[in-house]
């Protein structure tokens, strides 16, 4: 899958594609027939690999079908009923709705982000935490509303990054585990509670669905989507911390500062001389567009009601699919921006000496306190940097 309009959308692969989708939803149905049979309810007969019947080349046809019932599963169970006929046919979503199959293949696409975004985190994280090791002691210019302020150290300038990063993989990691939807019509699990012979039958046919298919087991969540909202949230805060390290690195190449640059930049289509943060834009791109996306599916969740919502379920998918592949691809590209970063230590030197005289505050802190100035006024800065590398061993044990 790419995106003409979203360069580096090929890094997100599959994930979230239309293909990917409804290859999920084959998987929530086929898993669900195979619990129906597996438990008694259907028959022998009934079990049959969905997986195998419909492919992408089936996409255009489900997608134009679902205009006429508002979703893609009417149309995908007509074209698996018409074949597999036979007793797979009758017995094919029966206890299920629409909403489940939605929902839980959103699940199965949205475990795929998620589990790419821990990766490519853990790689930044180790990358990161090696740069800070190496440029700790190294000086530079710290600058508050763009302009010079105080001596600060590159080390700390990158932990500061570090520290962005862990906070987005702690948001990520704290997120409940991806729950099953199999509700039935009305999320009371009706027509499941008749079908296996008592609630309790019902609920554990959700729970050998959750189990093939690798997602938490839990009552129906039909219109409480905080199980989205929350996953969008994570990943804004990724995006955040993204985006904070492309915009450092995009200011400090400019040519009047050349601290930081790309270990590849983008060239000019008229200018030769260019080289462009070609990366970084394309990262910070993501980070000014993923924040309305998650007001977007906050703005679907307040529109829940009822059972069912009417247009605010609906916004959720195609919104939460952009947000999802928008992500996955800036992480990858943070991961290469990090791993080819130049560091030019001299020209952060020699700009931090260009500033002048920057001790005022440390003058007049000597004579209030009366201690011996120290020659870097960098402060604590040595400390601050070792408890963020802390926090990056921890989390490097933890996803190991």
């Amino acid at each position: 899958m790419t995106d003409l309009l979203w360069p580096g959308d090929h890094r997100a692969g599959l994930i979230f594609s239309d293909a990917a989708y409804l290859a999920a939803m084959l998987r929530v149905e086929s898993a669900w027939l195979d619990v129906l049979v597996e438990s008694g309810i259907a028959p022998q007969p009934a079990r049959a690999d969905l997986t195998a019947l419909v492919s992408a080349a089936d996409v255009e046809a489900v997608a134009v079908a679902a205009e006429a019932t508002g979703n893609p599963v009417p149309g995908l169970l007509e074209l698996l009923r018409t074949r597999t006929g036979g007793e797979p046919a009758r017995w094919l979503h029966r206890g299920l709705t629409s909403q489940d199959v939605v929902d839980t293949a959103l699940m199965l696409c949205l475990q795929q982000t998620l589990d790419r975004i821990r990766d490519e985190i853990s790689a930044q994280v180790s990358t990161l935490a090696a740069l800070v090791e190496t440029y700790r002691n190294s000086p530079m210019l710290a600058r508050t509303l763009t302009q010079p302020a105080l001596p600060t150290t590159i080390g700390l300038r990158f932990a500061h990054w570090l520290a962005g990063l862990l906070d987005g993989a702690d948001c990520v990691a704290t997120l409940p585990q991806l729950s099953v939807q199999a509700g039935g019509a009305a999320g009371t699990m009706a027509a499941a509670t008749e079908l296996a012979g008592s609630p309790d039958e019902a609920i554990n046919l959700s729970g050998r669905l959750a189990a093939a298919l690798g997602l938490a087991d839990g009552p129906p969540w039909h219109t409480t989507r905080s199980v989205i909202t929350r996953a969008g949230d994570a990943l804004v805060t990724c995006c955040d911390a993204w985006s904070h390290i492309a915009n450092d690195v995009a200011a400090s190449s400019r040519a009047e500062i050349g601290e930081l640059a790309e270990g590849r930049g983008g060239g000019s289509s008229t200018m030769p001389h260019k080289n462009n943060p070609v990366l970084s834009m394309l990262i910070r791109r993501a980070g000014l567009l993923a924040p309305p996306l998650a007001a977007g599916l906050h703005a679907a969740s307040a529109g829940s009601i009822d059972e069912r919502s009417d247009g605010g379920w609906h916004a959720e998918w195609a919104t939460l699919r952009t947000l999802s592949r928008y992500a996955v691809t800036a992480a990858a590209q943070t991961t290469d921006l990090l791993t080819g970063l130049v560091v030019d230590t001299d020209r952060a030197a020699a700009n931090l000496a260009a500033a002048g005289d920057l001790l005022g505050e440390q003058r007049a802190m000597t004579e209030l306190t009366g201690h011996t100035a120290r020659g870097d006024y960098t402060g604590a800065a040595g400390h601050l940097i070792d408890a963020v590398l802390q926090r990056a061993k921890h989390h490097l044990m933890e996803a190991t």
